[in-house]
């Protein structure tokens, strides 16, 4: 019944109409109560609604079941092959969709669809390596900035490869929580070789020195991507190295010079098939590591050299061995340099002139970040003189506007005159009296401030003659009265006494 008067009342209503019809009769049917019968006619209808010729009825039931579960499979399935506009919908939420329904779509969509796939939460391993495959730049960065996305390390580096020379995909990917240290390792050396096409095309350095510098350059990249990564991660960076032939000797006597023991132990391991405790056993014993040496397949003229830098590093164990990160250690560098210029040889030129051009590297990391503590401490030195000097003054301020305040002077007679001419049309005959006393009060600071003071203030420092009671003056002045006839027989008795003394002073003195 009710899909009979649907369809009748179809026919004749405008597009508008029936995508207001169709959003009702979709909610009806996924978040009402209906019967099983009601519940297959209204089905029916909607299914019936994927022949409207109108889009915008088509995208009104998209829009209505695209998220929900309940949606009828046949429904979404086929809204996700209509037009562009109708299928993005249900492909960037449905639930119903498979992943050979999503890899299907980003087979035959276009460009927008695909980042509209690329962009659906917790997106599964198979979607993200057929996206990764065939995408473009936009499609890859959304891909990549899409944090519930699982991407292989294989599909990342197969990203890197396609379009590692953007860098809009590589600070995609950096900023992903799950980043392999090989997929990092990957991004340095794209990071290089953008980097080394830029100098060369202009000419600034010669191709044999910058391929050099690249290699130098994606070694400490390797070292770096070791951080924070474990054991694990290490063992996989390795195995990356080493399957695609970059796990040089090279390598490794940078990783023995800059006290990467985690790198070092994972790479003899790899390339010997020991264990890392019989790898760490013999770094500790120069004679077992020149045998771990020999079955790792490394140069006879490096084993000097690295013996002398674990022989260094065993030496000032409780000592930093250098800088941070990849940093080069200067002595374990010397320290190789003293073991490997003595010897005859003639390979071991090139193994000197190596350790050379590290010991140079090391120098030249350990001035800039000395450059660099020296330019932080002038820096927090700058700010706090001039936050010293801000505090100085907002005080020297505060302190004039309340001596101001305090001390403020009264309207003299002269500023009234002086102002007087503007409001008055006539002109104003000064007194000179006025005038006089007007200079006078300039004059004079001391005054205006007194004059300024509050009344109360200036009573407290007035001293006034008190009124005294009649009858103790009276009884003060017959107590003088009664004592002064004898005060003056003393008086007198010594002044006679004291007369009499001084003469005869006088004789003896004569």
């Amino acid at each position: 019944m009710i899909i009979r008067e649907f369809l009748a009342w179809t026919q004749n209503a405008s597009a508008g109409r029936r995508a207001e019809a169709t959003t009702a009769l979709a909610r009806a049917y996924l978040y009402g109560d209906l019967s099983a019968d009601e519940a297959w006619e209204a089905k029916t209808a909607l299914l019936s609604l994927l022949d409207d010729p109108s889009p915008v009825v088509r995208r009104a039931l998209a829009e209505t079941c695209a998220a929900s579960a309940r949606t009828p499979r046949p429904l979404v399935v086929a809204l996700s092959c209509d037009v562009p506009e109708v299928a993005r919908l249900v492909l960037a939420r449905s639930p119903v969709l498979t992943d050979a329904d999503l890899v299907d779509a980003a087979a035959l969509g276009d460009e927008a669809t695909r980042a509209v796939i690329a962009a659906r939460h917790h997106l599964s391993h198979a979607v993200s390596g057929a996206l990764a495959e065939i995408s473009e730049l936009d499609t890859l960065v959304v891909l990549a900035g899409n944090p519930t996305a699982k991407i292989t390390a294989g599909r990342m580096l197969r990203m890197i490869e396609r379009r590692g020379e953007e860098a809009g995909l590589r600070e995609a990917l950096l900023r992903r929580s799950d980043l392999p240290p090989e997929v990092r390792y990957a991004i340095g050396l794209a990071v290089a070789e953008a980097l080394s096409l830029f100098v060369t095309a202009r000419g600034w350095i010669g191709t044999e020195r910058c391929d050099r510098m690249r290699r130098e350059a994606g070694e400490r990249v390797a070292l770096e991507a070791c951080d924070q990564s474990g054991a694990a991660g290490v063992a996989r960076l390795v195995a990356h190295l080493r399957t695609t032939r970059q796990l040089t000797a090279g390598l490794i006597l940078r990783a023995v010079l800059s006290g990467r023991t985690d790198f070092v132990q994972a790479a003899l391991a790899d390339l010997s098939g020991q264990d890392h405790v019989g790898i760490a056993r013999a770094m500790r014993d120069p004679r077992s590591f020149a045998e771990l040496h020999r079955k790792a397949g490394l140069p006879e003229a490096l084993l000097p050299a690295m013996q002398a830098a674990l022989a260094a590093q065993q030496a000032a164990a409780d000592k930093p061995t250098g800088l941070r990160g990849a940093g080069l250690s200067r002595r374990m560098i010397e320290s190789a340099i003293d073991a490997c210029t003595d010897l005859p040889a003639p390979e071991m030129h090139a193994v000197v002139a190596l350790l050379t051009r590290y010991e140079a590297e090391a120098a030249r990391d350990e001035a800039r970040e000395a450059a660099r503590a020296i330019a932080a401490e002038a820096m927090a030195r700058e700010a706090a003189r001039r936050d010293a000097a801000a505090a100085d003054a907002a005080w020297r301020a505060a302190l004039e506007s309340q001596r101001r305040t305090a001390f403020a002077e009264p309207v003299t007679a002269f500023e009234t005159v002086a102002v007087a001419p503007v409001e008055m049309p006539d002109p104003v005959v000064v007194e000179p009296a006025i005038v006089a006393e007007a200079d006078a009060e300039l004059a004079n600071p001391v005054g205006a401030i007194l004059d300024a003071l509050p009344e109360q203030i200036l009573a407290w420092y007035r001293t006034e003659p008190k009124e005294e009671d009649p009858e103790v003056q009276a009884a003060m002045q017959e107590v003088l009265d009664g004592l002064g006839a004898d005060l003056l027989d003393q008086f007198r008795a010594s002044r006679d006494t004291a007369d009499a003394g001084s003469d005869e002073a006088i004789r003896i003195a004569a």
